[in-house]
């Protein structure tokens, strides 16, 4: 274990400043993300250097479609996660630890990436953010190194533990889970404000692309869809955003997403925002770039691999219209 950062004794008891939830910890015992724990009043991260999933990836899959688009990131995640999403995809690792794991050290991990046909490293698959300590001390070595860092996150961090880390971010796609504070008390032990937040300090700092994953009859309504929207486009009309679909999964039952849905959600926001794309199901369309200028596909997808590619310099090949993709 790690000592952790962002943390302060209170009463005999530790007070966790990393992210909203602003844990009180008992003597012994862990805080909501079950991977900080207080041991004689000091913090530690329980999961530092414990890896349980790890692979290449496209870029693509992270969602990411607007940041070197093409390309393979090395992609790693540990144990824990400061939500409980009902509905959790990779609640094995992030909710409850039923699988193996194993241990690694940041220069391990980074000669990894450097031996793999990677830009660089994707903290992902649980929620990176809880182990912070691990993402901090590799992302330094990684941006050293030329390799990029890339956060998939769902955005609930506090500010200052944030700003420290952005640094050596490059990108990150963050999760919004709803535009809606009860489905974030419900569903999701947490709450929407502070990921709102975490968007507008980002996309100063780095390349961000959101995600929303729609979950019928409970975040699929067109006016939640377009308060959604409203607000990304009031952000930057140039941010990406992804309409996933939902799949029974962890203590969700309800049905898969119907694709219609997914699909009308992407017409809903491109009246005002310039790329918005559909996921988890097969929708071409919803998966190419096109460009805002001429409407010509510029970046065609089968999937998450990249078909065509008419980028040039970071104009559309047709047009010469400006596209906004880190490259």
């Amino acid at each position: 274990m790690k000592e952790a950062l962002y943390w302060k004794q209170a009463n005999g008891k530790i007070l966790c400043l990393l992210c909203p939830q602003s844990c009180i910890i008992q003597e012994g015992c862990l805080g909501f993300c079950r991977v900080r724990k207080n041991i004689e009043q000091k913090l530690y991260s329980a999961n530092y250097g414990l890896i349980a999933s790890i692979g290449m990836d496209p870029i693509e899959k992270k969602p990411l479609y607007h940041f070197y688009p093409g390309t393979q990131i090395l992609s790693c995640g540990s144990v824990g996660c400061n939500l409980r999403c009902a509905f959790c995809q990779n609640w094995s690792i992030s909710q409850e630890v039923s699988i193996p794991v194993k241990k690694i050290s940041p220069e391990q991990l980074i000669e990894i990436a450097k031996r793999s046909d990677s830009i660089g490293i994707a903290y992902t698959y649980n929620e990176p953010l809880v182990g912070f300590e691990f993402v901090l001390e590799t992302a330094k070595l990684a941006k050293k190194q030329g390799l990029k860092n890339v956060l998939v996150t769902n955005g609930y961090i506090n500010e200052d533990p944030l700003k420290e880390i952005l640094g050596f971010i490059d990108a990150a796609n963050i999760d919004i889970k709803a535009f809606d504070e009860e489905f974030y008390k419900k569903n999701c032990s947490g709450t929407l404000q502070p990921v709102l937040k975490t968007i507008k300090t980002m996309h100063r700092h780095c390349h961000i692309e959101l995600t929303n994953l729609i979950i019928p009859t409970l975040n699929d309504s067109e006016e939640k869809i377009n308060e959604l929207v409203d607000w990304v486009a009031k952000l930057d009309r140039n941010i990406p955003l992804h309409f996933s679909s939902y799949f029974p999964s962890y203590k969700m039952e309800l049905p898969d997403t119907n694709p219609e849905i997914l699909k009308s959600a992407r017409k809903i926001a491109l009246k005002k925002l310039e790329y918005v794309y559909t996921g988890n199901i097969t929708d071409p369309e919803g998966s190419t770039t096109f460009c805002p200028s001429c409407k010509k596909a510029v970046i065609s997808r089968n999937g998450y691999i990249v078909k065509e590619n008419n980028l040039k310099d970071g104009k559309c090949g047709f047009c010469g219209g400006k596209i906004d993709v880190v490259e």
